[in-house]
């Protein structure tokens, strides 16, 4: 301790002791704290690995169920929606783009065509106006129509316009008009079959009423029927009420009276009905009375208003150049079957007319039968009684041509 300055060397020595004092303590419980921090943390790893290597070992043992969290499953989604939605709008873009461009491709074809059309269309109309001299004034300046309409946007676009809209309700009426092709057909198919069948039930009554011989009315009209004088010597048969002047074949045949009535009418001859015109006995006329429209024979319907005679009515036949005269004195229908209605006993030249009956048909037969009144007949000869005229004789009266379908059938079986 310094006297002189009164003991401050001390006190200042002391304080520098204290100082490096308190540093070294600072210093070791630092070392301290660092050492302890250090085992500390030691510690901590060792439990760690240990905690880690039980967990592990837990681990293997458990099934795995790993818990979802909400917002990895929001993420989740939110990615496949957006993955989606990607996706999808690069598939219908393409899908839109390929459209628009077959629209394109589309229209770029009709408008060529109608280019097209509207070309020849201009040709067709210029040489129109070259032949008419057909002009328009369009603007106060004259031009031709055709000139117009190629020049003029609004004409022409109407054009095109008027061209489009045409053809368009034509392809929609064409297409309309295909659904109906299997029904029309069908039905066409049908009406001819019928009509092919059938005919003569709609064309027999009306050439009833209409002149089926082939001469004038007025010389048929004219015949005086108790005037007998000579006449051609082709045979004939007469009726004036029927206009009917048609040639009369004689001798024929049974077998060949269906071919001979398509040359006229037939002299029909059994065993008790043979007689010639002027002999005592039934003298036998038959010939048709309806035919297919299209059939070649001429006198289909020579015997068509047959139903229309009436008692009194007048009936000429022309054989070996003399005219004999007969009048109407009865009618009856009877079946096809019953050819011994035509055997009658009677000591008059009489005449039978035979047909079929109702008009189309050959169902019945209508046998219209006269008397002699001109020339006289006394005296007259008795008729030959035949006892068999052919071997191939018919069981039925003759008939009419047969229709559409019996033609076929009979084709078919050789009849």
């Amino acid at each position: 301790m310094n006297p002189e300055n009164g003991g401050q060397d001390f006190n200042v020595s002391k304080q520098t002791s204290d100082l490096q004092r308190q540093a070294a303590s600072a210093i070791a419980r630092k070392k301290v704290l660092a050492a302890y921090a250090k085992k500390a943390a030691d510690a901590a790893r060792e439990a760690k690995k240990a905690d880690s290597a039980e967990n592990s070992a837990h681990y293997k043992n458990e099934p795995i169920a790993p818990k979802i969290n909400s917002e990895s499953w929001k993420k989740y989604h939110s990615a496949w929606q957006d993955y989606y939605q990607k996706y999808y709008s690069e598939y219908y873009s393409k899908a839109a783009r390929t459209y628009i461009e077959k629209e394109r491709l589309k229209d770029a074809r009709e408008k060529a065509e109608e280019e097209e059309i509207l070309m020849s269309l201009t040709k067709a109309s210029k040489k129109s106006d070259k032949k008419s001299g057909f002009k328009l004034e369009k603007n106060g300046v004259i031009a031709s129509a055709s000139e117009i309409a190629v020049n003029e946007g609004g004409f022409g676009d109407n054009l095109k316009y008027r061209i489009r809209k045409k053809a368009t309700e034509s392809a929609k009426k064409s297409r309309r008009s295909r659904r109906f092709i299997p029904i029309l057909a069908g039905v066409f198919v049908t009406l001819l079959i019928l009509f092919l069948q059938y005919n003569r039930l709609i064309f027999a009554p009306i050439m009833a009423y209409v002149s089926p011989g082939n001469a004038p009315a007025s010389e048929i009209e004219a015949l005086d029927p108790t005037i007998t004088k000579a006449v051609s010597a082709d045979p004939k048969l007469i009726i004036p009420k029927l206009n009917v002047n048609v040639p009369l074949r004689f001798g024929v045949a049974l077998s060949g009276v269906m071919s001979a009535m398509n040359n006229g009418v037939a002299h029909y001859r059994i065993a008790g009905a043979s007689a010639y015109p002027g002999e005592i006995g039934n003298f036998v006329v038959t010939g048709h009375s309806a035919g297919d429209i299209y059939s070649s024979n001429p006198y289909k319907y020579i015997f068509s208003g047959l139903e229309r005679l009436e008692d009194g009515d007048l009936i000429y036949v022309n054989y070996n150049s003399v005219r004999y005269t007969y009048r109407v004195v009865k009618k009856e229908v009877i079946e096809p079957t019953n050819v011994a209605a035509l055997v009658v006993n009677t000591d008059k030249p009489l005449i039978t007319l035979v047909t079929c009956t109702p008009l189309g048909t050959s169902r019945y037969r209508l046998l219209v039968t006269g008397e002699q009144i001109s020339p006289t007949y006394e005296g007259a000869e008795k008729s030959e009684d035949l006892p068999t005229v052919d071997e191939n004789s018919s069981e039925n009266l003759p008939a009419n041509e047969p229709s559409f379908f019996e033609g076929i059938w009979n084709w078919l079986t050789g009849n």
